[in-house]
């Protein structure tokens, strides 16, 4: 298993958000600007990628997570877990974080809690997929 950071959306990367969010969940506005100024995170394993997702400044201290998608063949095996720690290594340990924030599809808040992310707010549409907004502080990491 290997993982790679990118200062620019790679093609992987762009391949398993085709599948995982277009293909699979029926997101027609995937790809936006904020690809271009985030570092994004790509799982191999034996070569191949499987999992990914990104990372940007939303303000001083404040560390967005997003896009986190792991192919369906291989859910289940702790991939999005290693991922998301990674990055959050990452960020705690190169940039001056105080917190993470992300916007989870409802079905998955238990994913990210077992993380250590805290629920705040109602639930909201983001086109038409039921979503909460999750924080949580560096010191957890």
């Amino acid at each position: 298993m290997e993982i790679k950071k990118y200062d620019s959306l790679p093609e992987d990367a762009r391949k398993i958000r085709i599948e995982v969010f277009v293909e699979e969940q029926g997101f027609e506005e995937e790809f936006d600007s904020t690809d271009k100024i985030a570092k994004h995170f790509v799982l191999y394993v034996e070569g191949r990628a499987v999992a990914t997702c990104r990372i940007f400044s939303e303000g001083v201290g404040r560390f967005h997570l997003g896009r986190v998608a792991v192919l369906k063949s291989e859910r289940g095996k702790g991939f999005g877990k290693v991922l998301m720690l990674e990055a959050e290594k990452y960020v705690a340990n190169e940039e001056d974080a105080e917190c993470f924030v992300l916007s989870a599809q409802l079905d998955k808040k238990g994913f990210y809690e077992a993380l250590g992310y805290q629920t705040e707010g109602d639930v909201y549409l983001e086109e038409d997929y039921p979503h909460v907004f999750m924080t949580k502080a560096v010191k957890t990491v």
